[in-house]
């Protein structure tokens, strides 16, 4: 069972990237994951249910691969991260966007997600400078957030620009 789950929410996860969350019917979802309705809505209870897990196994794998200790790393890690999974943007930001924030179960997703990679900028901060510095790393956390968002429009490019960014604002920090 919980493999069929696994398989619904891996398959969401790439029609949703690709088309939205508002423009997904359940009959796209249940075609890509080849299950029926009933099979889907046993398994997730609702499409908001189905956006929430889609997000939350996400986030799961993300941050899995964002065990990094200094901007170097980050940027590389999400270098790698556009390189596997496409450049898109952000999927969280697109969640919240197309729900309006008025959905609280995707809601509570992006938010977390949020807290978790403030925390990471925070952590990369203290760790590039010695000290904690919290407008350092929201502007890190902005830095990083933008380089996702533009990566579409203007590939690697970006995150080369914002990985400069963060170097040049920590060396003055310092």
């Amino acid at each position: 069972m919980a493999g069929t789950r696994a398989e619904i929410v891996s398959s969401a996860e790439q029609v949703f990237d690709r088309h939205g969350f508002a423009g997904t019917g359940m009959d796209r979802l249940c075609e890509a994951a080849s299950v029926s309705t009933r099979t889907l809505y046993k398994h997730v209870g609702s499409k908001t249910g189905l956006m929430a897990a889609v997000l939350e196994s996400r986030m799961s794998r993300f941050f899995e691969r964002f065990d990094v200790h200094s901007i170097e790393e980050l940027f590389e890690a999400l270098e790698t991260w556009v390189a596997a999974e496409g450049a898109r943007g952000c999927l969280f930001l697109r969640a919240q966007g197309e729900t309006g924030g008025l959905t609280p179960e995707v809601s509570a997703v992006v938010a977390e997600y949020h807290r978790r990679l403030l925390e990471l900028a925070r952590r990369v901060i203290a760790e590039e400078t010695g000290r904690p510095d919290e407008v350092l790393a929201e502007q890190l956390l902005v830095l990083f957030e933008g380089a996702t968002s533009a990566a579409p429009y203007l590939g690697a490019g970006a995150i080369s620009s914002a990985r400069s960014a963060a170097v040049n604002l920590t060396r003055q920090a310092r």
